[in-house]
């Protein structure tokens, strides 16, 4: 063939064969379709602008161009993340997804908040939060039931049977605060501080229930001795290379 020839099959202007071009993934949308939305008309930019100079010398007008935004973001300024959802109840039903290593029964070892350090024992996954439901329990190292993240947790390989446990009143909206009217007077802000916090009897009748079955299954040799002890790393300790 000569310099420029198209080869059988394939059009001479597009270089493409009959099948693909014919594809839907090639074709442009055409505007003008039917249920096509036209693209809003973009103001047009400022042009230069004439001003007049003064002075003998510097030929009276000058073309000005106009001065750009004075704004500029910053690099460390967060944009939003794009999320491929429908709307934002489906946002929100989503359930972060139980960690493969972490089963009703496993001791996990805290990594924030009050109680880091200490090691506890998984009861279960709240359905509405993902978050975790754990348990000191209270009579041995003084965790009482409380929701965790299990980002902030580090499963162990310490089992402790738990199936007579019965955690099924238990939810996030057992966990929810009332919510307490602020005021700006001194007075009643230091009364409110001069107040101590009475614990719910429910709430103590509900963590005696579980302490007592969780410890009628702390039968191991050391096990009680395993969940007291704090847990912490020394200098020179190597944390990707134990076991836990």
């Amino acid at each position: 063939r000569s310099i420029g020839e198209a080869r059988p099959g394939f059009s001479p202007v597009t270089m493409r064969s009959p099948a693909s071009a014919a594809n839907p993934r090639y074709r442009r949308w055409n505007v003008t379709k039917k249920g096509a939305r036209p693209k809003a008309a973009k103001p047009a930019a400022p042009g230069p602008q004439k001003k007049t100079v003064g002075g003998s010398k510097n030929g009276g007008s000058r073309m000005v161009e106009p001065q750009g935004p004075q704004y500029y973001p910053a690099d460390d300024e967060k944009k939003p993340m794009y999320v491929r959802t429908k709307s934002k109840e489906h946002q929100s039903s989503k359930v972060a997804k139980l960690r493969s290593s972490i089963t009703p029964g496993t001791v996990l070892i805290l990594l924030s908040g009050r109680f880091r350090g200490k090691r506890v024992v998984f009861l279960k996954q709240l359905d509405k939060s993902g978050l975790l439901l754990v348990s000191g329990p209270f009579k041995v190292n003084g965790v009482p039931l409380r929701r965790v993240n299990q980002a902030y947790v580090i499963a162990t390989s310490t089992k402790v049977d738990v199936s007579g446990v019965d955690v099924a009143k238990f939810d996030d909206a057992y966990f929810s605060r009332a919510k307490r009217v602020q005021s700006a007077k001194d007075d009643e802000f230091f009364a409110k501080q001069a107040e101590k916090k009475e614990i719910d009897p429910k709430r103590v009748a509900d963590q005696k229930a579980v302490d007592d079955k969780i410890m009628a299954k702390l039968t191991k040799p050391n096990l009680k001795e395993y969940l007291t002890a704090p847990f912490s790393l020394s200098k020179g300790d190597r944390p990707h290379a134990m076991q836990f």
